[in-house]
């Protein structure tokens, strides 16, 4: 994983357009193929302590990532979840947790938005929607996130 969140490659094509609902859980395009979301899926379940299934937060058919010992502060949650770091959508659209140091670079390179329920003061503001992988390319980005998301949840110091 040689991605540096600090400073990442900028994003390729406009940003995704979405349904238009208040909170956006498909993307009508940029969607993420169906092998790269399962490589996504793979890593997920691959990291320690894991757990997935449908998500507490979200719709249903969201697979949840979630901590069998979540050690992390409350902003590394999707709330009102004390376990679920990040859920990924069908369409392979993430919402996930992010240390508030990589949310600016993410967002200014096109590659996150934060997400709306950030703007109620009680929900925390490291909440974003991460755009679906559309290849390989992107996907070492998207599992550097993942990663920095996990790391943040089970209260772990941060890795290069």
């Amino acid at each position: 994983m040689d991605i540096d969140l600090a400073a990442p490659p900028r994003r390729s094509g406009v940003r995704p357009t979405t349904t238009g609902r208040e909170i956006p859980h498909d993307q009508l395009d940029g969607f993420s193929p169906a092998g790269i979301r399962a490589a996504v899926i793979e890593y997920a379940q691959a990291l320690p302590d894991v757990f997935t299934g449908p998500s507490q937060v979200s719709e249903p058919s969201s697979l949840a990532l979630r901590l069998r010992d979540p050690r992390g502060p409350w902003e590394a949650f999707l709330h009102p979840s004390r376990d679920e770091f990040g859920h990924i959508h069908r369409s392979g659209f993430l919402h996930l947790t992010l240390p508030r140091e990589v949310i600016p670079p993410l967002t200014e390179a096109g590659w996150i938005e934060p997400h709306p329920i950030t703007r109620r003061p009680e929900w925390p503001d490291t909440i974003v929607m991460l755009y679906a992988p559309r290849d390989e390319s992107e996907l070492d980005l998207v599992i550097a996130a993942l990663h920095a998301s996990w790391q943040r949840a089970a209260n772990l110091t941060p890795t290069k």
